[in-house]
């Protein structure tokens, strides 16, 4: 189980896949982006959030417990897809689901995001390619191992470092 931390769903418990499938942000991470996003938009009313490699569906369920009007989850494994599901609909909510590779869904969507999270598998090397396929100029939030280095030419807004996990803001 895993808990929502912020918002009208605050408290609220979520299931998990397996660990072997996905691993769900720390509690303290979600707190540190959601926290860094309000000090940079704000009001999230009207914003959209895409959560690529949705894992639990975790990030877009704080999203919308925070206030934002529309969000996207990308997950291709279909055990995934299933628990992101319930977890939605425990709450009452029609999730947005995009049940592919999120490669495919940044070459094929033509929608602009005002936030996308990229969480892909540490060691997957596919950092850059989500970078080169991201349309408009969306806030990027990239949770990545310490030993990762993100090579793109958007500009780092900043870091932020939680025991060898790290989140890193980017923006055009």
């Amino acid at each position: 189980m895993i808990i929502i931390t912020g918002g009208e769903y605050k408290g609220r418990k979520m299931f998990v896949p397996d660990e072997n499938i996905t691993r769900p942000t720390l509690s303290k991470v979600r707190m540190g982006v959601f926290n860094t996003l309000f000090s940079m938009l704000g009001d999230w009313e009207e914003k959209s959030f895409l959560d690529l490699f949705g894992g639990s569906g975790i990030m877009g369920l704080e999203a919308i417990s925070r206030g934002f009007s529309e969000v996207t989850v990308c997950e291709k494994n279909p055990k995934a897809v299933q628990i992101i599901k319930k977890n939605y609909e425990t709450l009452g909510l029609n999730p947005n689901i995009y049940p592919n590779d999120s490669l495919k869904f940044l070459k094929n969507n033509e929608k602009f995001f005002d936030v996308i999270y990229v969480d892909p598998p540490y060691q997957s090397g596919i950092y850059e390619d989500v970078f080169n396929l991201i349309k408009g100029n969306p806030i990027i939030i990239a949770e990545h191992s310490s030993e990762v280095n993100i090579d793109t030419n958007i500009p780092l807004l900043k870091t932020k470092n939680y025991g060898g996990k790290c989140v890193s803001f980017y923006m055009r």
